[in-house]
């Protein structure tokens, strides 16, 4: 069994992982949200179960935290299989592959994270093996190289990614079923918070669930968290009891405003607007103001200022929509709405 991996970020303590842990659902009858996924892949496992054999490979894509890791842990609890994981990143050459392969058990469910991230050469193995449960192992080099066969029981990958866009054709073909995992609506992250309360009995109404729902982003991770955040808020100045004016004041604390937007996002809006009039503003020159690298704000901060309406990408720059100022509390200037106006277009 190959050691497990929680793929948190790496500023993540213990204790978080360890929640993190404790909170995943264990079944598919658990699991909250995802309804249209939770029904085809219920389909699946429970036919493959029937017919006493290995299902198709699965591939699960989405942005992160919203359940992708859990729902390979919930595939191989399902089929009552051992669950091995690795990462994209950690499989660089075709060799670490093939001896992540060489144990592989009948049944066994393999979990790759971030699959976008393997090489080259070990992609073109993964097609071998998948499609053929197979893989040729090639001992010694040039001319005396030889390639000795190695079969592989029926076994079931399961690849994640946050950027489905990345994986090569042949790659993604051979996976029978794809799921896209969408975020959660507001009610679903209210019943999320309220069943993480009760695993870490904390007592919270129903207005403070719904509050930090709402701030979450859509992410059921986020809403873990800040449940924590606002717990310890609770338990030093509140006596452990969470209510709505608690969660709304431990989340202004920690900067997590009526929308969920953060430190991060409200940054590089008020940058946006009070320093470039709205735009438009080259990436790096708006991540030089905000005191980020451009990749942070690219992809942490961006995708939700965009799905919120709040900023649009266009040929020369970012630009602040109508929407962000109202949100800033600030008077947009005429061009404003033209701007964002022409972004979309």
């Amino acid at each position: 069994m190959y050691e497990e991996q929680e793929f948190t970020s790496v500023e993540a303590s213990t204790e978080d992982r360890v929640f993190e842990q404790a909170m995943r659902p264990k079944s598919l009858d658990e699991l909250i949200g995802q309804d249209r996924v939770r029904e085809q892949l219920s389909l699946v496992l429970e036919a493959a179960v029937a017919r006493g054999s290995a299902p198709d490979h699965v591939l699960l894509s989405g942005p992160p935290g919203l359940g992708k890791t859990t729902l390979a842990m919930i595939i191989a609890h399902h089929l009552q299989s051992p669950l091995r994981i690795t990462s994209g990143p950690a499989i660089q050459h075709a060799g670490d592959l093939a001896a992540i392969l060489s144990g592989i058990n009948e049944g066994d469910v393999l979990f790759i994270d971030e699959i976008h991230r393997m090489s080259r050469p070990a992609e073109e193995l993964l097609y071998m093996a998948m499609e053929d449960f197979r893989v040729d192992v090639v001992v010694g080099k040039g001319p005396g190289a030889t390639a000795i066969p190695l079969e592989i029981p029926p076994f079931t990958v399961v690849g994640a990614t946050t950027r489905a866009g990345l994986l090569p054709s042949p790659l993604r073909d051979r996976f029978g079923f794809t799921a896209q995992l969408d975020f959660y609506a507001p009610e679903d992250l209210d019943q999320i918070v309220q069943r993480s309360a009760r695993l870490l009995e904390i007592d919270i109404d129903a207005e403070a669930s719904i509050e930090i729902g709402s701030r979450s982003r859509g992410t059921p991770r986020i809403a873990n968290r800040l449940l924590r955040r606002v717990r310890d808020w609770a338990q030093v100045r509140s006596e452990g009891i969470v209510d709505v004016n608690v969660a709304r004041a431990a989340l202004d604390l920690y900067e997590v405003d009526s929308l969920g937007l953060d430190r991060l996002d409200r940054a590089v809006l008020e940058t946006l607007c009070k320093t470039f009039g709205g735009g438009p503003v080259g990436l790096s020159t708006l991540a030089v103001a905000v005191s980020e690298e451009a990749e942070t704000v690219e992809e942490v901060a961006e995708p939700f200022l965009v799905r919120m309406g709040f900023l649009a990408r266009s040929p020369r720059g970012r630009v602040a929509t109508p929407a962000a100022w109202e949100h800033l509390g600030l008077n947009p200037p005429a061009s404003a709405e033209q701007l964002a106006f022409d972004a979309d277009g």
